[in-house]
């Protein structure tokens, strides 16, 4: 039986629920039965879809249910997260799985929270069904970066992004203290990179401004360009300053406001509210500090063709860096410290 094939296939099916599950991982599951006479034939699939609701698993057994199969002898089951095996607002996959008569599970990359942390595997492999682990593993550690740097690190998976010119300026001279130097901001990204954002947003639970962003601009940083949910909005405002009128409190999503820039404080807070990405759209002081800081994971960079010649410097990619996508003007970098 080719594991990976399968595995690839619960990939595919995992992606479905990328933008609804959060702060939950991405999973998906495939059953298939292989007999002599039948061969290989895939029974069932599913994926976690919402969070709160079932995971892969129980979907993936509905599904087989509804098509009138209820007899899984000489069933694998493929799984890209390790079973659960706790009481959460669902009950436990591994003990499903052990119910309904599985004789061997094959699990992409094993769950690092420390309610399952191998249990699942510890569950199935009592129950005497043959477990096989690590299948497609850098993959599925990949589709799940956000859960996984949660859990593993004990603070949000990090996202910075900005736009600059071809020049190296990301604005242009505006002056939170002048009403007649504000103006608007530097148009720079377009149509097809402001999608790319929005699709950002809907990927990420949080995303982050400074107080200068928030008062020249005075953005609502909702998801409107893309499918998703709106991210839980981060706003730096050590002095009070920024207006509660202003569209960043409006109801269509939740504000955290941090009087302390203490950035690390900021990021474990945010892991103890169980937010695993942190998408960081603010200015240049801001994206500086935290690249200087070094507790980033990707660079999201757009570079148009424009020269203005002067302006706000875009900050300085000085660090230990892979590029490992561009689309449009779009580059992605990841940080390889």
């Amino acid at each position: 039986m080719d594991y990976a094939k399968y595995m690839r296939r619960c990939l595919q099916l995992a992606r479905l629920g990328c933008y609804y599950v959060a702060p939950n991982p991405m999973v998906g599951a495939v059953l298939v039965r292989d007999t002599p006479e039948n061969g290989e034939e895939v029974l069932a699939e599913g994926w976690h879809e919402r969070f709160g609701e079932g995971h892969a698993e129980v979907n993936c057994f509905r599904h087989a249910a509804e098509t009138g199969i209820t007899d899984f002898t000489g069933c694998t089951l493929f799984v890209s997260l390790e079973p659960c095996s706790h009481y959460g607002k669902t009950p436990p996959c591994a003990k499903l799985i052990i119910e309904k008569g599985v004789r061997k599970v094959v699990v992409g990359t094993l769950d690092p929270n420390p309610q399952v942390a191998g249990n699942g595997v510890r569950m199935l492999r009592e129950a005497g069904i043959e477990v096989v682990t690590g299948v497609e593993e850098a993959a599925c550690r990949e589709l799940n970066k956000r859960f996984l740097c949660l859990h593993e690190k004990n603070r949000p998976y990090v996202v910075l992004k900005w736009a600059q010119t071809a020049d190296g300026y990301m604005d242009g001279l505006r002056d939170v203290n002048d009403l007649s130097l504000r103006g608007k901001p530097l148009v720079i990204s377009n149509s097809v990179t402001k999608q790319l954002v929005h699709q950002m947003r809907a990927e990420n639970m949080a995303i982050m401004v400074g107080t200068r962003t928030a008062l020249l601009d005075n953005p609502r940083l909702c998801t409107t360009r893309w499918s998703g949910r709106n991210p839980v909005r981060v706003v730096l405002d050590r002095h009070g300053v920024i207006p509660r009128d202003s569209k960043l409190f409006s109801a269509d999503a939740e504000t955290l406001v941090y009087t302390d820039t203490d950035y690390r404080h900021i990021l474990s807070d945010l892991a103890a509210r169980g937010i695993h990405s942190l998408m960081v759209e603010g200015g240049a002081q801001l994206l500086t500090t935290i690249l200087e800081s070094g507790i980033w994971d990707e660079i999201h960079l757009e570079v148009s063709p424009q020269q203005v010649g002067q302006g706000v410097k875009a900050p300085v990619l000085s660090c230990p860096m892979e590029e490992i996508m561009c689309i449009e003007n779009h580059k992605i970098y990841k940080n390889v410290r």
